[in-house]
């Protein structure tokens, strides 16, 4: 059994993150004008934010080409590659998930086994550095898709956006309709219902960003504080590294037993929540699927603790 792991360019994994845990990734198409850019190829996280403050036209997005994920196959299965595993931005913002299970239908020289992150960001890169860890380790694809699925029962995402109006303006916000009116001063709580459908909801407003990052941290707090595994956050920003310093400070400061890491929101999700927007993702730290010697742990199951939280 040979297994690749491959994920699309909104994971915004680091060179360093792709090399080590050995993570394809397929850029996702940026549509602006009559101009196509390839996330995070030919279009960079400074100058995407610098761009869209500038441009009147707005940007839209759409799911990784077919086609390159048709050739990334052919490529593995000329390396000999059995499996590979495609992990994908989340079904309830993008149809890119529904594209690979009818690729992994047709295709018969290699199995390719599609995983939902219901998510996207650093969530998505959690679950494709914690595949590949489990690859490295030697574990077989039965356990790695047992435990990608495990991973998705601990996880959870709080942001909170400058400006509403590019989740309205593509569509990607499913209770829009409840913040008809004016936005002066709200400063809305967004979420993603990772265990059901993926979708971007607000959950709360809040008259003040302190406020509202008040309410974030007393989220987290009080969904994490019961669990009897460890916990890993990532922090991550559209090009607001002053409010990331700060945050990754505070957390590590209050909450010492965790672990912090920081991350981005890069082009293509920046198209939908512009400038500006925090968020923080958190989950069972990866390093509790595996033991002392770094090898694979089996039997891992979080529901029960989750359920009772």
């Amino acid at each position: 059994m040979k297994i690749a792991v491959l994920t699309d360019s909104s994971a915004y994994l680091t060179k360093d993150q792709q090399e080590k845990y050995h993570i394809d990734v397929l850029p996702i198409p940026i549509i602006w004008g009559n101009k196509t850019y390839r996330d995070m190829v030919n279009i960079g996280y400074e100058e995407f934010y610098k761009k869209l403050a500038n441009e009147k036209e707005l940007p839209t997005t759409s799911q990784p080409s077919p086609g390159d994920l048709q050739k990334k196959i052919e490529q593995y299965i000329e390396q000999g590659y059995t499996d590979v595993i495609v992990i994908t931005l989340s079904s309830g913002i993008s149809s890119y998930y529904s594209t690979v299970q009818s690729i992994a239908k047709d295709e018969k020289r290699i199995k390719v086994h599609p995983f939902d992150s219901k998510i996207t960001c650093a969530g998505e890169a959690d679950y494709a550095m914690l595949a590949g860890r489990l690859v490295e380790a030697g574990a077989d694809i039965d356990l790695i898709m047992h435990d990608l699925t495990d991973l998705q029962k601990t996880m959870d995402v709080r942001f909170i956006v400058d400006d509403l109006s590019h989740l309205k303006r593509t569509g990607r916000l499913s209770n829009a309709a409840s913040f008809v009116g004016s936005l002066f001063k709200i400063k809305p709580i967004l979420s993603m219902d990772v265990q059901d459908q993926g979708k971007i909801s607000a959950i709360a407003k809040e008259r003040q960003t302190k406020r509202a990052y008040r309410h974030v941290q007393s989220d987290f707090d009080n969904l994490t504080k019961n669990m009897p595994y460890k916990i890993q956050c990532t922090i991550f920003d559209s090009l607001a590294p002053d409010k990331k310093k700060e945050w990754i400070e505070d957390y590590s400061a209050k909450f010492p037993k965790y672990k912090f890491d920081e991350s981005i929101i890069g082009p293509v999700v920046g198209v939908h929540v512009g400038q500006g927007t925090m968020s923080m993702i958190w989950c069972r730290d990866l390093d509790d699927y595996f033991d002392e010697n770094d090898k694979p742990i089996e039997g891992i199951n979080s529901e029960e603790v989750v359920d009772k939280a």
